[in-house]
Parts: C-alpha cells; structure tokens; sequence
C-alpha cells in the first residue's frame, strides 16, 4: 500500500476473535492502527506488550486491530492462535488472515508490520519490524494530534 491510499475492506477472514470490525465502522469517528502479526514471529511476539500498552493508552482516540497472517502451516491452527493471542494478551479484534486475503489487500509481506490510518481512511504511516515503536508512538500522536485540530 501507498501513503494516502485508502483502508482495503476487512473481509476474507477465516475468523475474527474478539470481536469484529467493518470498515465502515472505524472510518469517521477515530484514526486506527492495524498490526500483522503472527504465532511464529519472535518480534511479534517481543512487540505485543508495546502494542498493548499503546491500545490502553490511547483505547479513547485510536482504534486497533490486530491481523495474524499465517507465514507456515504451523501458523493456522486456530487453538494455537487463540492460545498466544491470550498469552500474549492481545483482547483487540483479531483478524484471522489463513487465505491471505487481507494480506494480500494491504500487499503487505511481514511481521510485524504496522498501518497507521487517519479517521478518513487515509494510510499515513507504514513500518515493519520489531524497532521503531517510539517512531510508531510520533506518527499515531501526529494523526491524532491532527484530528484534534480538525475537530
């Protein structure tokens, strides 16, 4: 994806746990961050309480969403998945990608990978990686910061 293309629809799910989200329902109100993650990614896995950490903090001006893109067969097994999800404490909506569709959508190919959106549905921000967490934490605030003004 390009900066200011916008949010693909959040459909293809093989399952949503926690809870699900439209498009729809997170453009207008809220800038939103989807994360890609998955079971057999250390770095996801080392991220997680930063990731959460960021949706307690800001859980009134920001929505998040987390997407587990299997990279192995090993990674669809949904009990697994649920199982670190709980682990790991990730209580977001989680959208579970086994066919790739929304991966592919995002045309994203790693983990950790992080999409910043403004309440428009415009992408502002992209990284990927397991650094870069206080770069993440400038770009939301920026989005935010500018949603304010604009209210």
């Amino acid at each position: 994806m390009k900066l200011r293309e916008q949010m693909p629809e959040l459909t293809g799910a093989t399952e949503w746990l926690n809870g699900q989200a439209t498009k729809d329902e997170l453009i207008g109100e809220k800038p939103t961050l989807i994360h890609f993650w998955s079971i057999s990614c250390h770095l996801c896995k080392e991220a997680m309480p930063q990731v959460n950490e960021f949706r307690n903090q800001y859980k009134d001006k920001l929505n998040v969403i987390a997407v587990h893109m299997p990279r192995s067969e090993n990674d669809l097994n949904l009990n697994e998945i649920k199982k670190v999800a709980e682990e790991h404490n990730i209580a977001q909506p989680i959208f579970v990608d086994s066919d790739h569709k929304l991966t592919d959508a995002f045309e994203n190919q790693y983990v950790p990978a992080y999409y910043v959106f403004d309440k428009t549905g415009q992408l502002r921000h992209f990284q990927a990686g397991g650094s870069g967490m206080k770069m993440l934490e400038k770009r939301v605030n920026r989005v935010l910061a500018e949603t304010e003004a604009a209210e």
